[in-house]
């Protein structure tokens, strides 16, 4: 996602804290470069990929409930491990401790991917078993959707600008305040995630949380481009990787919801 994690200060203060100038035009030895995220980048996603397969195993299989005339009205007995929602959880804290102490990122960035890998596994499980083929058809449209953000990005159509930056980071605001509202409620027995629902307002809800998740993927691309031209150290890459990477899962799971709810 347009990462709390790819913040241009830390990117900056780390830059000045080894030496490197800001800015500066060219690479130099022992800095970031655009090949070697994109090598990071790769290795988190494999990590990410090898511990779905896992979370995938883990879940106990669903069985179709049907009515006296034997159509399936519903799907009962699926479960996902309680030790998975603790991964996830361990998955969390180390992108946000990513975030924050960018020279460890190349250690929690393959805890993260592999922690959180087993959620994302399981939770595409669960929505396999409801309806088939609907994991490989979110797989192709988060892949179709990364390379059309690129080719957008590279060819320029998209400009990031300060004001592109101000209305995706704004919408990512919006979303998480909805998120935390919607949390806080459930406590106390309401229910507001109206966007999980097969309605109008739900599945548009759900399309503009994919389309925000998709926008945000030029601002990594440019963050990243950037500071492999300012001389930031190379340990730099695995920050630029872990905040792409936070920002595919977000974007995979944000489609899988809206291809659920259109088959609903």
């Amino acid at each position: 996602m347009a990462s709390p994690l790819l913040k241009e200060a830390t990117f900056q203060q780390e830059a000045q804290t080894t030496g490197h100038g800001w800015a500066t035009a060219g690479h130099e030895k022992g800095t970031m470069t655009v090949a070697g995220t994109a090598t990071a980048t790769g290795v988190l996603l494999a990590l990410l990929v090898v511990a779905g397969g896992f979370g995938w195993s883990q879940v106990k299989p669903m069985v179709p409930i049907t009515n006296t005339f034997g159509q399936v009205v519903g799907y009962g007995g699926g479960s996902i491990p309680a030790w998975i929602w603790v991964a996830g959880i361990v998955g969390f804290i180390a992108a946000i401790a990513g975030s924050f102490v960018p020279k460890l990122a190349r250690f929690l960035g393959p805890v993260y991917a592999l922690a959180y890998g087993t959620v994302v596994g399981a939770i595409s499980a669960l929505y396999e078993q409801q309806y088939k083929g609907i994991v490989a058809q979110a797989v192709l449209a988060t892949v179709a959707v990364f390379f059309v953000m690129f080719f957008l990005y590279a060819s320029r159509i998209i400009k990031v600008t300060r004001g592109y930056i101000l209305a995706v980071v704004g919408a990512m605001a919006g979303i998480l305040l909805m998120y935390l509202v919607a949390m806080v409620a459930s406590l106390f027995g309401a229910n507001l995630y109206f966007w999980n629902n097969p309605t109008p307002l739900g599945i548009i809800v759900s399309i503009g949380i994919a389309i925000v998740a998709a926008a945000s993927l030029a601002i990594d691309f440019s963050f990243i481009e950037q500071m492999s031209h300012s001389s930031a150290p190379r340990y730099m890459e695995w920050y630029g990787a872990l905040g792409l990477t936070v920002g595919l899962v977000w974007l995979y799971l944000s489609i899988l919801r809206v291809l659920a709810l259109i088959r609903q």
